[in-house]
């Protein structure tokens, strides 16, 4: 049998001939590469296929670069949750006991991406090393729980679990495998061992922010859980699989006032992004960000319990993938209609906001909300890295509250770069933006205006950066005989324009725009209603 088949494979090879023979010519060129090459990259050159030594270190140069730009813009999220505890310890927070709080609300004085002076922020960190931590939630709040990944862990207050009433959170870290309580809390697990604890409290009647301070300092706790104590019966501890405790003893909580401090929670765009993003992958599990991401961290020498040690050239390559990496959040975020054109709020408009694409974790657009039900599209199954990368380079933590088609509840966003002739706004010049009357918020609007190099409130003599329905930090703008509002944007105060009705901006510095909207209304959704383009005044 074995002589009869080495026999029929041998004349079929004579009735065929050699395989590579009926092979075009054209195709076996196209399969290999000529001795030289002109690329993007300069000349390669080639001995029958091989590299030469120069050629090689090109691609190296190339391949490293390559990783190191996909690392930036993958992993900027990261170190801007760093960025965060970092700026919050700078201020004296300690981890589970301190919570920041912004008494007099966010002013310009403060590096944060994209914050504003609508609501009272209250923000801490989370230490889940020595185990679960409770946060004993007072009314009225709304915010998210993210892990150092800006990866979402639990939306709290008005859109989470509570809605707003209250209650016990348990935020479970990513190596505990002890007892969890029956009930009595929201549990959430986090991948990391730190995560961010981001809340924000509503003013009385939109001008005083006293009473939400009063109520987040009288009611706020947070403590390391107790398993066996609250949230276990008697019954399942006859199990014998959990011991009986009583209630940890609550430590007592400090809050700092940190109304009008130079806070930056802002990581950089230079060889310094990479130092802080190999502190985050030291501080968390390896586990904690996806194998794709780790690949490319560990391709520039960024490995979770390993130095990280860059050479010269190394290091000249992460400083060139830094400017480049920023150079791709700007472009995304202000020129986003070049290859986004869908971003936009509206047919040719520089109104935008990229999270529609993919929802808050970048991969399926939000449900759509009909007769009362949520009816979720199907899965994509691919990750939108555009709309991720320009998100997390304008915005800090994400949620799915902030984008959701639910009217009445949370918050939505749009952000301009440019005006209405798709030129960057000029802090020297004088702009205006009218919106139609019934804005279709629920509880109240407001237009915020940003640094365009900090994506930081614009400082200005104003202190805050904004205008809005409210008559609280600024004085409410008034609406136009006919219903609808303008808000003017200009260094100095133009004349006969209300003091509510104008944002102060720097001849010296650029500016991009924040229009916000708090428990949305039907008509921003369906987009009966959409604001004016902000537009140049000659």
């Amino acid at each position: 049998m074995i002589r009869m088949a080495s026999i029929s494979s041998f004349a079929l090879a004579i009735v065929l001939g050699p395989a590579w023979a009926e092979v075009p010519q054209a195709t076996i060129d196209a399969l290999g590469t000529p001795d030289s090459v002109e690329t993007s990259i300069g000349t390669l050159e080639f001995k029958d296929g091989i590299p030469t030594a120069e050629s090689a270190s090109k691609v190296y140069d190339t391949l490293d670069f390559t990783r190191a730009l996909n690392v930036y813009n993958n992993s900027f999220r990261g170190a801007s949750a760093l960025g965060l505890v970092k700026g919050f310890r700078s201020a004296g927070a300690e981890d589970n006991t301190h919570v920041l709080i912004f008494e007099d609300l966010l002013d310009s004085a403060g590096l944060f991406i994209t914050g504003n002076a609508d609501t009272v922020y209250y923000l801490a960190t989370l230490d889940l090393t020595d185990g679960p931590m409770v946060i004993e939630q007072p009314s009225g709040g709304l915010g998210t729980i993210n892990d150092m990944w800006f990866s979402w862990v639990i939306d709290v207050g008005f859109p989470g679990p509570d809605r707003g009433l209250g209650g016990k959170y348990l935020i479970v870290g990513p190596d505990y495998d002890g007892p969890l309580p029956e009930n009595g809390y929201f549990v959430a697990h986090a991948k990391t061992n730190h995560a961010l604890y981001a809340m924000r409290a509503f003013m009385e009647n939109g001008n005083d922010p006293a009473p939400a301070v009063a109520n987040v300092k009288e009611n706020l706790k947070i403590y390391p859980y107790a398993p066996g104590a609250w949230g276990t019966s008697i019954a399942e501890a006859l199990k014998g699989t959990v011991r009986l405790a009583q209630e940890p003893t609550i430590p007592e909580m400090t809050f700092i006032d940190v109304s009008g401090m130079a806070i930056n929670t802002i990581p950089p765009s230079d060889y310094g992004f990479f130092e802080l993003i190999n502190e985050n992958v030291q501080n968390e599990p390896a586990t904690s960000y996806d194998v794709e991401l780790a690949g490319q961290l560990a391709a520039i020498g960024i490995v979770h319990g390993k130095p990280f040690q860059p050479d010269a050239r190394m290091k000249a390559i992460l400083t060139d993938a830094a400017k480049v990496g920023q150079a791709v959040g700007r472009t995304l975020n202000a020129r986003f209609a070049d290859v986004h054109p869908d971003w936009a709020h509206s047919e040719n408009s520089n109104w935008m906001m990229m999270l529609w694409e993919g929802g808050a974790f970048f991969e399926t657009p939000p449900p759509l909300f009909e007769d009362g039900m949520f009816k979720p599209f199907p899965p994509t199954g691919a990750r939108t890295l555009d709309a991720r990368t320009a998100f997390y380079y304008a915005v800090t933590l994400d949620s799915p509250a902030m984008i959701m088609r639910l009217p009445n509840v949370g918050s939505q966003y749009l952000l301009s770069f440019l005006d209405e002739q798709d030129e960057p706004f000029d802090g020297a010049k004088t702009y205006r933006v009218t919106l139609p009357k019934d804005i279709p918020a629920a509880k109240f609007w407001s237009v915020t205006l940003y640094d365009n190099q900090t994506r930081s409130m614009l400082q200005t003599p104003q202190k805050y950066p904004r205008a809005g329905s409210q008559s609280s930090p600024s004085p409410a703008a008034e609406a136009a005989e006919d219903g609808s509002t303008t808000i003017w944007f200009s260094p100095e105060q133009p004349e006969g324009v209300a003091r509510g009705n104008w944002v102060q901006t720097d001849p010296d510095r650029g500016w991009f725009a924040g229009f916000r909207v708090y428990s949305p209304l039907p008509a921003y959704f369906d987009k009966s209603w959409l604001p004016g383009e902000i537009e140049l005044v000659e």
